[in-house]
């Protein structure tokens, strides 16, 4: 009696057992999915937002994970890019120091008071370059009583503040134009130390996107969905991700919930064949 109350059961737990079992094996996955996306985009397409022309400059796939027998995920990332027509550069010359400016090396000179608002550029003379084009002089300077001096024909001295040509110099004040490295630079400020030099010119900038996030593109924040391998679909429906990812939570609960009744069923069915097999004290 004990043995066919325990059959009775055992096939009781097999049958909710293999359900569940099944359930699990042939329920489809729900995932994040967008009918209608704001964009639609492959590698090399460009689009606007708000204004502003972007182009996908590249999408890419990577392997993480897979240690420890576990199968690696596939990660899908994308780069846009866009050109900013009048970003802001700035370069910055210390004081005293040497730039190459119009084609030659200035010494630059902030001008004088705790608060200057003019830097002067001296010229810097290459006195190497010119004591090499004479050959009437000696390649060396010579320097008797504090005095430099420069020797001509073997034994005459002639000064080298006379010989050398007298530097030129120009003269900005902030907020003056001049052409540096092919740009209309703007003297932006003048301090005792430095000098900022500013402009506008074309940038081109670069936003990373990944899986599900968040990207501000033209003022106007979008999500990022990758619905496969090169494609990058960007959308405002948030509402509709926030739904789509709950009625995901849910599936994977009722799948461990199954997977727990299964699991809870078969170790049951263990339990009972055991008691059922054991001596009777009777």
């Amino acid at each position: 009696m004990q043995r066919r109350a325990a059959a009775i059961y055992v096939a009781l737990f097999i049958v909710i057992g293999a359900a569940s079992y099944s359930l699990v094996a042939t329920a489809q996955a729900p995932h994040v999915e967008f009918e209608s996306p704001d964009y639609e985009l492959t590698q090399g397409d460009q689009f606007q937002a708000g204004g502003q022309t972007y182009s996908v400059s590249s999408i890419t796939t990577s392997e993480q994970g897979g240690g420890h027998g576990s199968a690696a995920t596939t990660v899908v990332e994308g780069e846009l890019q866009y050109t900013n027509q009048s970003a802001r550069y700035t370069a910055t010359w210390e004081n005293n120091s040497t730039q190459s400016f119009d084609g030659l090396e200035w010494r630059v000179l902030a001008g004088s008071g705790e608060e200057p608002t003019t830097v002067t550029l001296r010229e810097e003379i290459n006195e190497t370059a010119i004591l090499q084009d004479d050959p009437t002089v000696s390649e060396e300077l010579v320097t008797q009583n504090g005095t430099r001096y420069v020797v001509r024909n073997g034994s005459e001295l002639v000064a080298a503040s006379e010989y050398f040509p007298e530097p030129r110099t120009q003269t900005f004040a902030e907020g003056d134009t001049l052409q540096y490295e092919g740009n209309a630079s703007t003297v932006d400020s003048v301090t005792t130390s430095e000098v900022t030099l500013a402009w506008t010119a074309p940038r081109t900038n670069t936003v990373g996107v990944s899986q599900h996030s968040n990207v501000t593109l033209g003022g106007q924040t979008y999500l990022a969905h990758f619905p496969d391998q090169s494609t990058l679909q960007l959308t405002q429906d948030f509402e509709s991700f926030r739904q789509q990812n709950a009625e995901i939570d849910q599936f994977t609960l009722h799948k461990n919930g199954l997977w727990g009744v299964s699991l809870t069923s078969f170790l049951t069915v263990v339990f009972l064949v055991g008691f059922a097999y054991l001596p009777s004290r009777y």
